[in-house]
């Protein structure tokens, strides 16, 4: 009688143990762990950290852009550059002295200052880059510094004992927007093709309004478990990220008209 208390005591302890770590993990909080006039870096999960640089521009002002850092057994991959070679080589410090990790990677999202300007840094460190094949092309076609290595439809690699995934569901703010996904944390980083809570359709020019819903709901579908959603620009959030994109950017067809936004 006295081995069968025993042995419930132990499972009641254990579930007991179980029950508060998970809840530690769901109740981390974010935190900003870094912040110079050029950059900043916020944690949002236990291994993952938002860095955010500006860009000044003619339409919005001077914007503030979000890449995203991946850590895992002291390396790490880093999803989009800040928004010139200054603000990168300070990222690249940070995460070397402060982490005290190795950057395994630099992947641009897609062909615009906000994700590409800072490469020559990463080059410099002799960090590998990979791209989709269209941001390569766009890349050489706006005289940009061109990213290394190029895949087609999806790419995986490691970080630590992890996995990160980059893949290319289709068109929306540009022809090359990727996606990439940290599975260990289920977090997501969709640069400009997801807005934050509220936001307009933001700079258009190079978009592909009319297929820009579908191809966040492929995303949705893929990725159904996520927990956190990075945007390229603002705060981040969960999966009504994506649904507030997806609405924000649906059109109906009746007859010749086109009616946007519609649920």
């Amino acid at each position: 009688m006295k081995a069968i208390i025993k042995s419930l005591f132990i499972i009641v302890i254990s579930l007991t143990a179980l029950s508060c770590f998970a809840q530690g993990q769901d109740s981390f909080s974010p935190k900003e762990v870094y912040k110079s006039n050029d950059l900043i870096i916020t944690q949002v999960a236990p291994n993952s950290f938002v860095h955010i640089s500006f860009l000044q521009t003619n339409d919005f002002g001077n914007v503030p852009c979000n890449g995203l850092i991946v850590r895992n057994s002291n390396e790490t991959i880093i999803f989009d550059t800040p928004t010139n070679n200054e603000s990168s080589e300070e990222l690249i410090k940070w995460v070397n002295q402060e982490l005290n990790c190795k950057i395994n990677a630099i992947i641009p999202t897609h062909f615009h200052n906000d994700c590409l300007a800072g490469l020559q840094a990463f080059n410099d460190h002799n960090i590998p880059s990979y791209a989709h094949v269209k941001t390569i092309a766009l890349a050489k076609e706006n005289d940009f510094v061109i990213p290394q290595n190029g895949f087609r439809d999806s790419l995986v690699l490691k970080v630590g004992d992890e996995i990160i995934m980059a893949r290319f569901f289709g068109e929306g703010h540009t022809r090359d927007n990727i996606v990439g996904y940290f599975p260990s944390e289920k977090v997501l980083f969709r640069g400009c093709l997801i807005k934050e809570m509220n936001a307009s359709k933001g700079f258009l020019g190079d978009a592909n309004v009319e297929i820009w819903s579908s191809t966040v709901e492929d995303i949705k579908k893929r990725f159904p478990d996520v927990e956190i959603v990075v945007p390229g620009h603002g705060n981040h959030g969960n999966s009504s990220l994506l649904d507030y994109t997806i609405n924000l950017f649906k059109t109906r067809h009746f007859g010749d008209k086109k009616i946007s936004g519609l649920n």
